[in-house]
């Protein structure tokens, strides 16, 4: 982020004056400076230049990637560990169930303990996983590596909700923005670069490049980030903590509906992604894995979306960003429909989805913390478990509809989703704040 994190307060505060001027932390008044600027030492201040956004845009990518690596390499695995087909679809699954254990287990640490210090004990903890997995001599240990990578990649949620709490309020949008740009490039990336390696130099090379550029993260992050969060970690114990996260839910009705924007919106996300490859590697077509994987390098293009919603929630449109979002998801499956007969149709539907999912995403996620900005990481964990459950969805729904009906039954299923959002968001626009001022602590 441009320009001094003091200067920022002071315009923060002149702007804020009043209720959205503080906030309550564990029942005492704090003023919005405690989120502007963070303190690494006496007597200095911690600048959130862009350069450091970027750092924390880089290492979110790197960790999800982890999650995603395999799916290229499933075939090659099995045949190196002698995995029957069953055995081998489970590497995908485990990695992603422990994922979502690590949302809700693992996330909401960041709420209680130094987060720069769990940020690196994670990345650390996450570089042995993946050297597991590289060097794994059996299928048994590969699983359980692979669990544990699955675990340990949710230290991207923990990067997100601090630099969310290190960004000044007026331009926390931005931030949130820049950074979910590149859980995006991540994740659509990682395929691809994980098919390229493999080619090259095998599929555990995937692994040992990600350890190594894991350990790299974690020096730098290290080094770079500030020794003491912006807000007060709770006094709550790590039971409580967990119970807190669900009294979140039942007490906020923005988080409730922004968590179930996140379920639908992922789920068509998912539904492309999960099934894409289905058709295009049939004919007329019949791509290499290579070809296919090439495609996530057009979806990056989304990643735009993620600033651009950002600088418009930071403008107080959050409600109009979500709407016009969540029309062009619906309309995207128009295009995507003709993929069959033209891949330009399947290019402009990819980029519109792309932009859409991003754009409602990182509007979520800026509302959500502006909740609770002491219960960030709970609030961060608990709508991302709300993603893994849409993501879930939509892949199992897509694959067994590929085969049952073809692919206009899954542009159906896509689209189905996506207009059950833009119906929802017609139902609670008026109701739904653009802006919320933080409130207090959430106990057990």
């Amino acid at each position: 982020m441009p320009g001094n994190c003091e200067a920022a307060t002071r315009r923060t505060e002149a702007e804020g004056a009043g209720a959205a001027g503080e906030g309550t932390a564990r029942g005492v008044p704090i003023r919005e400076e405690s989120v502007e600027a963070s303190p690494v030492g006496e007597g200095t201040a911690f600048v959130l230049s862009r350069g450091v956004v970027i750092l924390f845009a880089v290492a979110c990518g790197a960790a999800v990637a982890n999650v995603y690596f395999s799916q290229p390499l499933l075939v090659t695995i099995g045949h190196d560990l002698g995995m029957s087909p069953a055995l081998v679809g489970s590497v995908v699954t485990l990695t992603h169930v422990g994922y979502g254990l690590g949302l809700f287990f693992l996330v909401p640490l960041g709420d209680m303990v130094d987060r720069r210090r769990l940020i690196v004990v994670q990345l650390l903890l996450l570089m042995l996983a993946l050297t597991v997995v590289a060097a794994a001599p059996t299928a048994a240990i590969l699983l359980a590596g692979m669990a544990a990578t699955g675990l340990l990649a949710v230290v991207t949620q923990t990067l997100v909700a601090f630099a969310a709490s290190l960004a000044p309020a007026a331009g926390r949008g931005r931030v949130v923005g820049l950074v979910t740009s590149g859980v995006v490039t991540g994740i659509l990336l990682a395929r691809t670069a994980s098919g390229l390696i493999a080619d090259l130099a095998g599929w555990r090379a995937v692994y040992v490049a990600s350890a190594s550029l894991t350990a790299l993260l974690a020096l730098v992050l290290y080094r770079v980030l500030p020794r003491h969060s912006a807000t007060a970690p709770t006094a709550l114990r790590y039971g409580e903590l967990l119970r807190s996260t669900i009294t979140l839910f039942a007490r906020e009705r923005l988080l409730r509906l922004r968590a179930l924007f996140g379920l639908l919106i992922f789920a068509s996300f998912s539904t492309l992604w999960s099934s894409v490859a289905l058709p295009l590697s049939e004919a007329p077509y019949s791509m290499s894995h290579s070809e296919i994987g090439a495609l996530g390098l057009i979806g990056v293009a989304g990643a735009l979306a993620a600033t651009v919603a950002g600088r418009l929630n930071d403008r107080g449109r959050s409600q109009q960003t979500t709407g016009i979002a969540l029309a062009l998801l619906a309309a995207s499956w128009l295009p995507l429909a003709l993929t069959r007969s033209s891949l330009w149709a399947l290019v402009v539907g990819v980029i519109l989805l792309d932009l859409a999912v991003q754009a409602v995403h990182v509007t979520n996620q800026t509302l959500i913390y502006a909740l609770h900005p002491d219960a960030g990481s709970r609030l961060i964990g608990g709508y991302m478990v709300f993603y893994s459950i849409g993501s879930a969805t939509g892949a199992i729904a897509a694959t067994s509809l590929y085969t049952a009906a073809g692919w206009g039954a899954v542009c159906a299923l896509g689209a189905g989703f996506s207009c059950l959002g833009l119906v929802l968001w017609g139902c609670t626009r008026r109701s739904a704040p653009e802006r919320v001022s933080p409130g207090r602590e959430v106990s057990g």
